[in-house]
């Protein structure tokens, strides 16, 4: 049979640039992308107010939320919209080294340290940026030095608050962007207090909820394992033990990731197979349409973490997470260029902060080069 002598050489040649193709099918088309970015863009400028701020009443934090979100959408820090934002956020500046101004001081602290960090190319705010943390490893602290008891390593909404996986992921967030490694002890204690926070019953979790898990909760993780011991919470399971959210267990997943914790941890890989089991964009794993740009915020980074283009679920489908992360909020984009939740839980009835969440998120579906 005549084999033409150039055929194995093309074939090889073919083999090699699938790979290349298959890794931009998983993304969506830029220009597609930039239009929705610029609509939103428009958007939140519009809604800007005149001292640079989004959504005053719960203070400076939707507002470090967005300036950071533009940035990592691609705008620089001396836009007009981001620069009026950073320089609102730095009025909150407080002596204690936190920014806040009433209640939510963990959230709005390491939002704070991000959208500082996003826009410090030429140092400006590393004074700001330090000072901040260590006001937050002090509210770290103000949970006691028991390495034994539930509260240890984790933060609550400000000093001496009960801790839970949102804030604890925010901080561990906020301190990875300040520079802080892995072995930073407070990052250390941090991931001490996600660990007890995870369906993951062992040598990392001794908790009692931990140990009733059923099999559509392990490896998930909880929002305050604290609730346990409270008959009345609505995040009791019928056996006893905790329900696992989306939310959280991308916030458990990413912070073990932005750690350095190796992907063949048992921690990690029990969250993998949990999201594997549940993964979807129409709504947020055991609370349905409540907090769901939380949600789709905390999904892309987790995801960008995991590194993986496509990722498969528990039926083997491999799913481009870029691609219908983006498919799912080009077709929830309202005309205005705005995103909005029809549930009004976590505040999310307020366009401001959705589309905060979703220019976030969008920010994670580029193409890797």
């Amino acid at each position: 049979m005549f084999r033409p002598r150039f055929a194995l050489p093309a074939l090889a040649a073919v083999l090699l640039a699938l790979p290349a193709a298959k890794a931009a099918d998983t993304a969506p088309d830029s220009k597609e992308l930039q239009q929705v970015l610029d609509q939103a863009y428009e958007y939140l400028k519009g809604k800007q107010g005149q001292d640079g701020s989004w959504m005053t009443r719960v203070g400076p934090g939707v507002t470090a939320l967005t300036a950071a979100a533009l940035v990592k959408s691609g705008k620089p820090a001396d836009d007009p919209v981001v620069a009026k934002a950073i320089e609102y956020v730095t009025k909150f500046v407080q002596k204690d080294g936190g920014v806040y101004s009433r209640g939510l001081e963990t959230y709005t602290t390491a939002l704070a340290i991000v959208a500082f960090q996003e826009c410090n190319k030429e140092k400006k705010y590393d004074a700001i940026i330090a000072a901040a943390v260590k006001y937050l490893k002090g509210v770290q602290e103000s949970n006691g030095t028991d390495d034994k008891s539930l509260e240890f390593g984790g933060a609550g909404y400000g000093t001496k608050s009960r801790p839970d996986t949102s804030n604890t992921g925010f901080f561990v967030e906020a301190l990875i962007a300040s520079g802080a490694g892995k072995d930073d002890p407070a990052v250390k204690k941090a991931l001490t207090f996600l660990s007890k926070a995870q369906n993951l019953p062992g040598e990392y979790n001794d908790q009692p909820f931990a140990k009733k898990a059923g099999d559509d909760d392990l490896g998930g993780f909880v929002y305050e394992p604290g609730a346990q011991g409270d008959e009345k919470s609505p995040k009791r399971t019928a056996a006893g033990g905790l329900r696992s959210e989306g939310g959280m267990t991308y916030v458990g997943l990413k912070s073990f990731l932005y750690a350095g914790v190796d992907k063949n941890d048992k921690r990690v890989k029990a969250a993998v197979e949990w999201v594997r089991k549940h993964y979807t964009l129409d709504e947020n794993p055991g609370m349905k349409q409540s907090g769901l740009f939380y949600y789709y915020h905390t999904f892309a980074k987790a995801m960008d973490a995991l590194g993986e283009d496509e990722f498969a679920d528990a039926k083997g489908t491999k799913h481009p997470w870029r691609k219908e992360l983006f498919e799912k909020l080009k077709g929830t984009q309202a005309k205005d260029g705005s995103w909005v939740n029809k549930d009004p839980s976590f505040m999310e009835n307020s366009p401001e902060l959705c589309t905060a969440f979703a220019v976030l998120s969008l920010s994670y579906t580029k193409a890797k080069k």
